[in-house]
């Protein structure tokens, strides 16, 4: 290597270390005297560079004075934040000052970022909607092996991602030793097994739940080892097995239990150790509200709480059909009309967890009205609920409209999960009649399958039974926008919906829908008010699990381009007038900017 190119790289190592070294130094010597992480000394250095760069460029002032004036207006500047802003933490921890300088932290929990659609999509939108917000996540999972690999990249704003685990420490890997158990703990814990029989009204009920959910934390009365090992704990389960049980197999009882409630001091630990937060957004109640409520009892930090499906809901379809809860009575001691003691206790735990989430949060946000009033129903404030429907970005679809034919394709499309809540086999079911009046017509499925692998296969199997082989398809994750222009309906058969985004997206790009009468399905095609409806149907609507009626439907649209048209018209005009992600990301500011305001005034 030449002497001058040595020397050179030398040189320009020895200035980009100078660089470093002052902005260091500057951290350091902060810190040292304010005991302030300042991690927007970088940020203010590079805001000086730019003075300078527009002192010289448009003011016209000349180089020496912008180099002079151009420190002079950052320290102005950062007098006025210290003063206004970091002044008022120099009595917290030095981690307040750090998040105060790195960023403001949001912490969302949900399916973001490992499954794609649904809340997913939505957490992605929001966050890449405020560029200027700092979010930090907690992703909340079952075990570490139900989930693979990202769907989506992290946005540049999301400053902190931590995942965690319910059902990955259940087993021991060691003998416990002998416990006795805090006495006071588990006085708390007679003492809430009684208030729960007052009923979910009683304001003691609450109370007492609240209080136990402090001691859960780590240092508290309650320890999980307590829980698990301890000869109290034992004797508390035996004596509700005796008094409440009616199923006959103590085993399954006391497993139940376990793997019920040890996720909850998981979580206590989450809500101890988190970095601090100015801020907590819950996407749904269940664990993650749990989280949530823990941050907003223990640090009075603010909780925001959007529910797009009702969580207790939903888990309750869940539980109806889920197959691993058993049910070990036998012919005469079962009743057909009351379902089994386990799915019993399952859905009670996540009532209360609700409940526990609705008496921390505010605002509680559903997406529409229906839902608030199930919100209601469930234990929530009413004056701490309204609605913000889901809005979706014009842009992103409207030029779609003109890759479109002339007439509908004979293409009935599906995008979402091959889950049983989206029950695929009645669209499967449907599609057989379709084949039979439209020879031509296909079906197309859009959406992972890994997420219940054996139902998955059901469906194929369906698939082949009834001859669709040629007729159907499982396209897999695929970008709505490349299917769009292909299509001639979105058909969605779940049954258990909120307000899906991809009725709006397809409504953005002229695409006409089929949907069951779910959550807000028919607001959606229908219209909600005089003036809505007043645009037209935009689709049809249909009973759930109803196969032909799915059929005829979209049949009744694709035969009569007429009417196609009509309902696409009507899509288009809804969805501009009702539900873009402009109207959306307002509403959501004015929460976020709500939420800071309380949080500035809490510290």
């Amino acid at each position: 290597m030449p002497s001058q190119v040595l020397f050179g790289q030398l040189l320009l190592g020895l200035i980009n270390g100078s660089f470093y070294a002052v902005l260091s130094l500057g951290l350091a010597v902060i810190f040292g005297l304010l005991h302030v992480i300042n991690f927007a000394h970088g940020a203010l250095y590079m805001l000086g560079a730019f003075a300078a760069w527009m002192g010289l460029n448009y003011l016209g002032i000349g180089y020496w004075w912008s180099l002079a004036l151009a420190p002079l207006a950052v320290a102005l500047g950062a007098a006025v934040f210290e003063r206004a802003m970091l002044r008022r933490l120099y009595k917290s921890d030095a981690l307040y000052g750090l998040l105060l300088t790195y960023g403001l932290a949001l912490v969302l929990e949900g399916t973001f970022p490992y499954v794609s659609g649904g809340v997913s999509s939505w957490i992605n939108q929001i966050i890449r909607a405020y560029p200027d917000i700092r979010f930090a996540i907690v992703f909340l999972g079952s075990r570490r092996e139900d989930y693979k690999e990202f769907k989506y990249q992290l946005p540049d704003n999301v400053v902190h991602f931590e995942e965690h685990y319910l059902y990955a420490h259940l087993n021991a890997h060691y003998q416990p030793a002998k416990r006795d158990g805090d006495r006071q703990a588990f006085d708390l814990i007679d003492q809430l097994i009684d208030a729960l029989h007052l009923g979910p009204d009683n304001p003691q009920t609450m109370q007492v739940f609240r209080q136990v959910a402090l001691e859960m934390r780590p240092g508290g009365k309650l320890q999980v080892e307590d829980f698990l090992y301890s000869q109290r704990a034992w004797e508390i389960i035996c004596k509700v097995y005796r008094d409440h049980c009616s199923d006959p197999s103590f085993v399954d009882f006391f497993w139940t239990v376990r793997i019920m409630f040890q996720p909850l001091w998981l979580l206590a630990r989450v809500a101890s150790e988190l970095i601090p937060v100015r801020v907590v957004h819950c996407a749904s109640t269940g664990y993650a509200g749990f989280l949530g409520g823990l941050l907003e009892q223990t640090r009075g930090t603010p909780l925001v709480l959007s529910e797009h499906g009702i969580y207790t809901k939903e888990r309750k379809i869940d539980l109806f059909k889920s197959e691993w809860i058993r049910d070990n009575r036998n012919i005469f001691q079962r009743d057909p009309t009351e379902l089994s003691y386990f799915r019993q206790m399952w859905i009670h735990f996540f009532e209360w967890l609700g409940r526990y989430c609705y008496a921390s949060a505010d605002p509680i946000i559903a997406l529409y009205e229906a839902n608030r009033l199930r919100q209601v129903a469930d234990g929530a404030a009413p004056e701490r609920t309204f609605n913000i429907p889901n809005g979706i970005a014009l842009a992103r679809f409207a030029p779609l409209r003109t890759q479109r034919p002339a007439t509908p394709p004979p293409v009935l499309c599906l995008i979402g999960r091959v889950v049983p809540i989206k029950d695929i086999k009645t669209f499967v079911r449907a599609m057989r009649r379709v084949v039979n009046e439209l020879p031509g017509a296909e079906g197309w499925i859009a959406g992972p399958a890994e997420e219940d692998p054996s139902y998955a296969e059901e469906c194929q199997s369906l698939v082949r039974s009834l001859g669709l082989e040629q007729n159907i398809r499982f396209l897999g994750f695929q970008k709505v926008e490349d299917l769009m222009p292909r299509i001639g309906l979105v058909v969605l058969s779940s049954i258990s919906e909120a307000l899906p985004l991809v009725l709006l997206e397809g409504y953005a790009a002229g695409v006409p829908a089929v949907s069951t009468d779910v959550g807000s399905c028919r607001q959606l095609v229908e219209g909600l008010d005089a003036a809505d409806q007043a645009l037209g149907a935009s689709g049809k609507i249909v009973p759930i699990a109803d196969p032909q009626q799915l059929a005829d439907a979209a049949l009744s649209l694709l035969r009569d381009p007429a009417a196609w048209q009509a309902a696409s018209q009507a899509a288009i005009a809804r969805v501009e007038r009702y539900y873009t992600d402009t109207m959306m990301f307002d509403r959501y500011r004015a929460v976020y900017d709500k939420a800071f305001q309380q949080a500035r005034g809490a510290h």
